[in-house]
């Protein structure tokens, strides 16, 4: 079977390092990105570079008709999505619950939870043999603040990717016999520029001595876990979560 990998929010942090690694594994991979042209189109360079297919599409995938003519492109330039990363996600500035206000909530529910569900049903179509597919593999990227509830700073993120875990879970059920697998990544503090949209770039330096391992972790040790987890070597794994926190 071909391998076609689509990683949404691949232009940076853990897509990025992602992308890179599966370009080694042999993967056609689809780079997707929201705004970040330059940016998804150099990590694209350095994937073509390792000698693997790749293109970038942008498209927001928390709106599913452009989720749709993401399918579409990779369909007609790449073949049928076989490996889904669902890494895109947003989170906003730290707060108290009672300060949170709808737009915010609605916001992160739809990156967070809503869009990974809607790749996974496309993702679906194409891996099902139901509809004439193959089996496939998909990881979702969630946290380890679905476990700790990231109180008076991010609930409502901690709350999304609660909701991101039980639906790994309840998809890896409901699939598990079309030969698809469904399993997650729970990353902790891990130096990526995804913390500049917190309000607090410097977040993992700051707090990582308190952490059990004494430091903040790699985008490249997340993304060696998601292709495991991608992988064949995974083969009787689904439903199942890998912690990369150091501990926490």
């Amino acid at each position: 079977m071909e391998k076609v990998l689509l990683v949404t929010g691949g232009s940076r942090g853990i897509g990025a390092a992602t992308a890179l690694l599966a370009a080694t594994e042999g993967y056609r991979i689809c780079i997707n990105y929201l705004s970040d042209h330059s940016a998804a189109e150099q990590v694209c360079s350095q994937v073509r570079a390792l000698g693997a297919q790749a293109i970038a599409v942008q498209a927001d995938v928390s709106n599913e008709d452009e989720i749709i003519r993401l399918y579409s492109r990779i369909d007609a330039e790449l073949g049928p999505v076989t490996h889904l990363v669902n890494n895109a996600a947003s989170i906003s500035h730290a707060s108290r619950v009672e300060d949170m206000s709808e737009f915010r909530l609605l916001k992160i529910m739809m990156s967070n939870v809503v869009g990974p569900i809607l790749c996974s049903k496309h993702a679906l179509l194409r891996m099902s043999p139901q509809h004439g597919g193959q089996g496939g593999s998909i990881v979702n990227v969630s946290s380890v603040a679905s476990r700790l509830g990231a109180a008076n700073e991010y609930v409502d993120y901690a709350a999304s990717k609660g909701a991101l875990d039980t639906f790994t879970i309840g998809l890896a059920k409901e699939v598990a016999g079309q030969g698809i697998r469904v399993n997650a990544v729970r990353p902790g503090y891990i130096f990526t520029d995804f913390h500049v949209h917190s309000g607090d770039p410097f977040r993992v330096s700051k707090l990582e001595g308190d952490l059990p391992m004494r430091r903040g972790g790699t985008a490249q040790e997340v993304a060696e876990a998601i292709i495991w987890l991608l992988s064949d070597k995974a083969s009787y794994a689904t439903g199942t979560f890998i912690d990369v926190g150091g501990g926490r």
